[in-house]
């Protein structure tokens, strides 16, 4: 029986997917085998033991201290694109709003409280009309920085409301270069695509080498008239940037997911209240993918969209599995081979892969594994977790 804890408000869809029969699923575990969570900080609590996996349902895990977990053998899950088209949809809003004052005209319209006549207030509304005129997306230039899961949506997409589109993604993955159209202009550089672009939409990780990069510098060689909407991380801009950015005339606009007092009452700017994967299929899916991947580590050590493990999969070939995690360095995996030899217990079959640091490993074996095993893995020099399943 597997148990999971869970924090926040977990869609029922997910939830649902653990079966009752070889799982508790509930806030109260205190000793839980998997953590299911959403946006619950866990820098500052006092993870049990018992706990081999973290999923979380969304993209983002700067809540989460994935380094310190990578120390304890903790595998941590995100679900990258489960949210994507809630994102997709919600930026085709924001370069709409910012293209044309959609905003400001409704605003303007919900002011004429004390007019009471209709035909007086349709003549003043033709009269009015012109103050809220906008350009159209449709022939400028998108920027995309990021070629991910929502990066290429939105570079495909943008291609379709005819747009022109460039993109810059130094890392980009084979599967992403896969779901990228051909019209995207790949840049060589994050300048160069800033100085083309009309509008840039940003899709790239809070880590430390994005931190403010978006900046004065890189704000300097923008268009005037170019606006930036952020719909990834508050970490990835400097607001304080922006913000000079805007009194200075360098750019003409911001459009983020991520207020900040500094921000507020600006006409320069459009805010919205972090609800770029606020809606229900987004949750749902979160929710689903995030036990799936929990599910299938926990019953066959099978990773898929660890943020700290390397990808990695092997079908059940009967007998025994074991599963390790130790520090990437030579003779750890040879030394856990002899004692299985040493044992008389022969490999059916094996996966070993590796990720900066770190090493995984999958091996099926024939017959009953004896408790004690596991104990003399777990001393191996460089061994790190050790599970028997």
């Amino acid at each position: 029986m597997f148990k999971i804890r869970t924090y926040n408000a977990i869609s029922s869809k997910g939830l649902s997917r653990f079966p009752a029969e070889s799982y508790q699923v509930s806030s109260e575990s205190a000793d839980p085998d998997g953590i299911l969570l959403r946006s619950q900080k866990l820098h500052s609590e006092v993870m049990p033991s018992s706990v081999v996996a973290i999923a979380r349902a969304g993209a983002g895990v700067n809540n989460i201290p994935v380094a310190d977990y990578t120390e304890q053998g903790i595998v941590v899950f995100n679900t990258p694109g489960a949210n994507a088209n809630a994102v997709k949809e919600l930026i085709v809003a924001a370069l709409l709003m910012g293209s044309r004052d959609i905003y400001g005209g409704m605003n303007y319209v919900q002011g004429l409280t004390e007019i009471s006549d209709s035909a007086e207030m349709g003549k003043l509304l033709e009269k009015e009309k012109k103050r809220f005129a906008g350009a159209e997306v449709q022939g400028k230039t998108l920027g995309v920085v990021g070629l991910g899961a929502i990066g290429s949506m939105i570079a495909n997409l943008a291609l379709e409301l005819g747009m022109n589109v460039v993109g810059y993604d130094p890392a980009i993955s084979v599967e992403a270069a896969w779901q990228l159209s051909s019209s995207v202009e790949r840049m060589d550089n994050l300048e160069a695509l800033l100085a083309r672009a009309d509008f840039i939409t940003l899709h790239v990780p809070a880590i430390p080498a994005t931190k403010h990069l978006i900046n004065s510098k890189t704000l300097a060689g923008m268009k005037a008239t170019a606006k930036i909407v952020n719909f990834a991380r508050e970490e990835i801009v400097s607001t304080a940037d922006i913000v000079d950015a805007l009194d200075n005339g360098v750019i003409a606009g911001y459009i983020t997911d991520f207020p900040t007092p500094e921000l507020l009452g600006r006409s320069d700017v459009l805010l919205m209240p972090h609800i770029g994967a606020s809606t229900e299929e987004a949750e749902e899916n979160c929710a689903v993918m995030a036990a799936n991947q929990l599910m299938d580590f926990l019953e066959d050590g099978n990773i898929r969209n660890s943020v700290n493990y390397p990808q990695i999969k092997m079908a059940r070939n009967g007998g025994t599995r074991i599963t390790f995690s130790n520090r990437n360095v030579p003779k750890v995996l040879g030394s856990v081979l002899s004692i299985l030899a040493d044992s008389e217990l022969n490999v059916v079959d094996m996966v070993n892969k590796s990720r900066n640091d770190i090493a995984y490993n999958i091996i099926d074996i024939e017959g009953d594994f004896d408790a004690s095993l596991k104990a003399k893995i777990a001393a191996v020099d460089g061994v790190v977790h050790v599970r028997i399943i």
